[in-house]
């Protein structure tokens, strides 16, 4: 039986791919230091025999050697995401994101994983205008958040290079799902329209409604980390692909099927009306992803557009959040 570490695994992703493997039979461990991660979202698995939960920080050396020990594949989702907590709180954000990432770089490195995927980040195409995203093609980052996810992939580069370790970075594209936590000051875009619609509050969107977004459903990211982590094709390791659908949605187009989705449950969500606000620093206008990369070199078909995956995410926050 094979062990998994994932960083960050009682977290939104992480917690998900906890479940997705403890399924196929793998060993999880997982390193977590609930900063923004919930101990609710792994509590079905803690007594299971084939899951560990180490409660420790990415930021001490120690801890991520502990972690890494006689360990096959190691899982990095652990990070402080978000755009706007960065820019309130760029030194945090590096600490966790760069000085953390390095930790379990050397780490993985010594204890000699068979391989290091990790959560890279749409944000590194910065500035660049064009569309769809190529791996290949980025621009200059806008916010502190996406300076420390290049540097993660620029880190994994060298250590792929100096040291043999085999990495594969996945530049996630606003993923969502199950799981994902609608509450506090920075939440993803989804759950917190999905919870204030459900409160029959006006939703607040950041500018006209018409920036637009590559939104990948949580069963498209398992897929892509299962592919990624048991590739044996030379040519598909040491690189970084789009994580994403191949689809853009406009901020208004996500509200329509929200209500839409919604209002099955509780018809007065159709009315709703939407609050237009300001627009939020460092962010892009648009993001699209090109997924040919991933789907030539991984074997990679996405399981869900954009209505398909908010209508199964729509049930579960119903279901587990009403």
């Amino acid at each position: 039986m094979q062990t998994i570490l994932i960083t960050g695994g009682a977290g939104f992703i992480g917690s998900n791919l906890c479940e997705h493997f403890l399924n196929r039979g793998f060993e999880v461990r997982v390193l977590d230091n609930f900063s923004t991660g919930h101990k609710s979202n792994i509590q079905p698995y803690l007594n299971d025999e084939a899951f560990n939960l180490i409660e420790g920080d990415i930021r001490d050396l120690e801890t991520c050697k502990i972690a890494t020990k006689d360990v096959d594949y190691v899982l990095h989702q652990a990070a402080l995401g978000s755009v706007p907590r960065s820019i309130n709180d760029p030194i945090t954000t590096n600490d966790v994101n760069v000085t953390g990432f390095l930790n379990m770089l050397v780490a993985a490195r010594d204890a000699k994983v068979k391989r290091f995927v990790y959560a890279a980040s749409s944000s590194t195409y910065g500035d660049s205008t064009s569309l769809p995203k190529v791996e290949d093609v980025i621009g200059k980052p806008l916010s502190p958040y996406a300076i420390t996810k290049y540097v993660n992939e620029l880190y994994a580069d060298i250590f792929s290079k100096t040291y043999g370790l085999s990495c594969i970075g996945l530049r996630y594209f606003n993923v969502f799902g199950r799981r994902q936590d609608p509450k506090g000051a920075y939440a993803a875009v989804i759950p917190k329209l999905t919870m204030q619609l459900m409160r029959h509050e006006c939703p607040i969107i950041n500018g006209t409604g018409e920036y637009s977004r590559d939104f990948t459903y949580i069963d498209n990211v398992l897929q892509m980390n299962e592919l990624a982590m048991l590739t044996t094709e030379p040519s598909a390791i040491n690189t970084v692909y789009n994580t994403a659908v191949g689809d853009q949605t406009t901020l208004n187009e996500l509200v329509d099927y929200l209500k839409e989705f919604l209002a099955e449950y509780d018809p007065k969500i159709s009315s709703i009306d939407v609050i237009y606000g300001p627009e939020r620093l460092g962010d892009i206008p648009h993001s699209l992803a090109s997924i040919e990369k991933a789907q030539l070199s991984l074997g990679y078909m996405p399981s869900h557009k954009i209505k398909m995956g908010l209508k199964e995410a729509v049930s579960w926050y119903w279901e587990n959040l009403k």
